[in-house]
């Protein structure tokens, strides 16, 4: 199969059309979930809880079935080309989400294994903010298993924006005002920059401007490049989390708290939970001590 590739203009189109088709051929599994609002530390976090037992039971099965089929095959190569939305380039592919919580979720997927631990690169960015130029939405990456990643084949990842129809785009955004040192005001590990919205529709000036933010925020984390087989890999877990105008990056020290998973867009201020009692756990601990336990705190 030959897969379109990406037009001027022409993915958020492609994008509802391949979900509309996703959808009808069983392709594409969505997760259906309950949203509530749980204020704290000034922000306004998304939280969706699975809707049902039965639904949390079938999300169970999926999930269960994805890791035994991951586990005997890399399920990006090759891609379901049923879930293939275009091509960009030689290097990356734009993939929907099979199991998706928010509708139009999307992976750029290199079209060659990569490791999921290896550093973004230039071309990563290029791919990433591609996709930004022709829909607001905010982009991450889950930088290994501990991060969330799900799988060890390099993929970005794209939400459209916004994350809920109350309040700013991304929830943690009001905690980005100055402190008047130019940093924003988060209570957990982390390190920040805003880029130059200027450049967003030229993908490639973008990618250098972002590629250079990110590595200089792998430093200030205190983060390096370690090499395997010739190619930059991270040395710990972190999550990044890209808009068209900011850059944040969260080391990380755990994979969950209280079972509760976190992922990339735990730091935007948008959080999953599988059943009543993890809701529960969210709302005795507070989303933002939730996030302080999977970075750690912020320095002092």
């Amino acid at each position: 199969m030959t897969e379109p590739r990406l037009l001027p203009g022409s993915l958020w189109p492609a994008i509802v059309q391949r979900t509309q088709h996703a959808l009808a051929c069983g392709a594409l599994r969505p997760i259906e979930t309950v949203q509530t609002t749980v204020d704290d530390a000034g922000v306004r976090f998304v939280v969706r809880q699975v809707s049902s037992v039965a639904r949390k039971e079938d999300d169970g099965r999926q999930r269960r079935a994805a890791a035994a089929e991951g586990a005997r095959h890399n399920p990006f190569l090759p891609c379901d080309p049923d879930l293939v939305v275009c091509d960009l380039g030689a290097r990356h592919r734009v993939v929907l989400n099979k199991f998706n919580v928010i509708a139009h979720h999307l992976l750029i997927v290199t079209r060659r294994f990569e490791a999921q631990e290896a550093l973004v690169n230039e071309s990563d960015f290029e791919a990433l903010f591609t996709c930004l130029a022709e829909f607001d939405g905010l982009g991450f990456y889950n930088g290994g298993a501990l991060a969330g990643a799900s799988q060890p084949h390099k993929h970005l990842q794209i939400v459209p924006l916004p994350l809920s129809q109350t309040g700013p785009a991304v929830p943690v955004e009001p905690l980005f005002a100055d402190d008047g040192a130019g940093a924003p005001r988060l209570p957990f590990a982390h390190a920040f920059a805003r880029l130059d919205a200027r450049l967003g529709s030229n993908a490639p000036r973008m990618a250098q401007h972002a590629c250079a933010h990110y590595r200089a925020l792998m430093e200030a984390a205190g983060l390096r490049a370690v090499e395997i087989d010739g190619e930059a890999h991270q040395s710990a877990p972190y999550n990044l989390l890209v808009t068209r105008e900011w850059m944040l990056l969260v080391p990380r020290s755990a994979a969950s708290v209280e079972g509760i998973a976190v992922n990339g867009l735990g730091f935007a201020g948008s959080l999953f939970v599988r059943d009543a009692a993890q809701m529960r756990a969210i709302a005795e601990l507070g989303p933002m001590t939730v996030l302080r336990r999977a970075a750690g705190p912020a320095p002092a």
